[in-house]
């Protein structure tokens, strides 16, 4: 995992419970109390350790707290990629060309990052389809980075997941709308 999501994860942590809700998450996930650096890499187990331990703590499902921490890092990396993105683009643009900008240069730049492999396909002007593959199978974090791009271009998205790994499927495939 690029640490960069871990450093991300505390910050919304700190900003969505407050108090000492780290310290507690980091000693009651196992993790101890590990400081994470932006550029480096860790080890997956820890994320999912750490989200699997909030879920818990709060009672929220973790898909509900990887939607809500994938909102959360939109403007973080469009603030760390924006010469990538083009003045142009709208949130279906964006999401088209995530994998050969934006992960193509955190896999080039970071070997361990290793960011989900996505293949999104326009299928009408105002619908993608997007195809997640990852063996971390966090595809609530996607769905949340979706509503936070929307987000950040102003725009409403209607998502459905008719494919999940998590409910045995192959890939996960999310069709993304926008209101057209």
């Amino acid at each position: 995992m690029h640490g960069i999501v871990l450093v991300e994860l505390r910050r919304f942590v700190d900003q969505k419970f407050g108090g000492d809700t780290w310290k507690k998450l980091q000693q009651e996930s196992g993790v101890g109390s590990k400081m994470y650096m932006a550029m480096d890499s860790y080890p997956d187990q820890e994320a999912i350790a750490l989200v699997t331990t909030a879920s818990r703590m709060t009672g929220k499902p973790v898909a509900s707290l990887l939607e809500d921490f994938g909102e959360h890092l939109v403007p973080r990396f469009i603030g760390i990629y924006p010469m990538l993105i083009k003045p142009q683009w709208k949130t279906l643009d964006f999401l088209e060309h995530v994998e050969e900008t934006i992960h193509k240069i955190v896999r080039r730049d970071n070997p361990g990052a290793n960011p989900p492999q996505l293949t999104c396909t326009r299928v009408s002007p105002n619908e993608v389809v997007i195809a997640y593959n990852s063996s971390r199978k966090m595809c609530g974090l996607a769905k949340g980075m979706v509503k936070g791009v929307a987000r950040h271009y102003g725009e409403e998205v209607a998502l459905e997941e008719p494919t999940c790994m998590l409910r045995g499927g192959a890939q996960c495939k999310i069709f993304v709308k926008t209101a057209g």
